[in-house]
């Protein structure tokens, strides 16, 4: 019998790695707190895992075998930039009202997120530690797959505005590997934007 693909919350159902690097990192900022920072630079290196780079890897890129594409007859139309919302990020406390709502985790695959803020304040103390160069394989490993994106839902080439109810926070992977694609394109399923929803769907 043929399978058939069935839609998805995710790309890719997230390594356990991702939770062991994401413990790591919080146990490098309780050190750095207390003052131990030869232990805290020890535990940001040690969650700079290839693993997870292997994982990060894995999804980006059109050529991702865990991207899968299907036809929807009744997607909204790719529009011509003039017919598209004005594009912007998100205001501070729009950033601060998106956090607080989806919890700081990714609204597809649900890992924990970290926002660029924090990453640059963390670099800044150690900037051995927390490796960030031009290239993919010259940033941290969990740091780069860990980092915070507004997405749009209904992807801003569909007609999707950047307003509260059509941006999420996701993971950089989650966001790389959708690209502009509408979520059912993807075989994802459309994620609410409702934070009791996310709970019940355990993506938190």
């Amino acid at each position: 019998m043929k399978s058939v693909a069935v839609d998805r919350i995710c790309l890719r159902e997230p390594i356990p790695e991702i939770a062991d690097a994401a413990r790591l990192l919080d146990a490098a900022v309780t050190a750095h707190l207390i003052g131990a920072r030869d232990v805290a630079e020890r535990l940001i290196r040690l969650a700079d895992m290839p693993v997870l780079r292997d994982y990060t890897e894995s999804l980006w890129g059109a050529r991702s075998p865990h991207v899968q594409y299907r036809a929807v007859a009744d997607a909204p139309a790719h529009l011509a930039d003039e017919g598209r919302a004005k594009e912007r990020m998100p205001t501070p406390a729009e950033k601060v009202a998106l956090f607080q709502r989806d919890g700081y985790h990714c609204r597809f695959c649900g890992i924990p997120v970290i926002r660029r803020e924090v990453r640059d304040r963390i670099r800044k103390v150690y900037p051995d530690a927390l490796r960030w160069g031009t290239k993919n394989a010259e940033q941290h490993a969990a740091f780069q797959l860990m980092w915070a994106a507004p997405d749009h839902v209904l992807p801003h080439s569909r007609g999707g505005s950047s307003d509260l109810q059509n941006t999420i926070i996701v993971c950089q992977p989650c966001n790389c590997a959708r690209m502009h694609l509408y979520t059912r394109r993807a075989r994802l399923t459309r994620p609410s934007t409702s934070r009791a929803y996310s709970i019940s769907m355990g993506w938190t």
